[in-house]
């Protein structure tokens, strides 16, 4: 793992739920299971239920002493005092972010298939740059394709930890990090598994 996070191994990032239990014993299996970092991404639920999901996935996060990263709500971090926020590239400036949440909190930062997103990031202060979609995602259908090659690259040339997603599997995620992937960030195949705990241990033993 480069640079002074705890970024490696499994990134979980939850699926859109409806119900916040059954959210939480997920998650809750995936930090059993190893994950390293959770990231609360949620595009559907109003802003009462994405305060309480939160919440609840903070107090397991904080248990597991995994951080939580807030997807897009800077607002959301900050009241709940998440452990950090990750920006795509609409959703405002890295610095503006970091200006509000600290020095110690972590920033990632969407990169897509660019690696001059992922200087751009790194130089106004991102902890992490993450690219994708490396592979089909049912979540972003419409995602712009990343080439493996991109990860090399991004290893000669990024000093912060390196993210992949989009499609992520058992099956394909090895190729990922041969070609330079500190992290794989997975939803579907982690937590639409039929035993999320035995999926994240198998993502994880993946990186040893």
């Amino acid at each position: 793992m480069k640079g002074k996070n705890r970024i490696a191994g499994l990134y979980a990032i939850t699926p859109d739920a409806a119900d916040t239990a059954l959210l939480v014993t997920k998650a809750r299996d995936a930090l059993a299971g190893g994950a390293s970092l959770v990231q609360y991404r949620s595009k559907t639920a109003d802003a009462a239920l994405r305060l309480a999901q939160a919440k609840a996935l903070l107090a397991i996060c904080r248990r597991h002493q995994v951080p939580l990263i807030i997807n897009d709500y800077l607002d959301l971090a900050l009241e709940i005092d998440a452990d950090g926020l990750h920006l795509g590239g609409e959703d405002g400036s890295i610095a503006a972010a970091r200006a509000r949440l600290g020095p110690r909190k972590l920033i990632g930062a969407s990169c897509y298939n660019e690696l001059q997103n992922a200087l751009k990031a790194e130089r106004e202060g991102a902890d992490y740059v993450a690219f994708g979609s490396f592979f089909a995602s049912g979540v972003k259908p419409g995602a712009a394709h990343a080439p493996l090659g991109l990860l090399r690259e991004a290893q000669r040339s990024v000093a912060v930890p390196i993210v992949a997603i989009g499609g992520i599997t058992l099956a394909n995620a090895p190729q990922l990090i041969t070609a330079g992937a500190d992290s794989v960030a997975v939803l579907s195949a982690l937590f639409a598994a039929a035993d999320v705990k035995l999926a994240a241990q198998q993502f994880n033993a993946l990186f040893k």
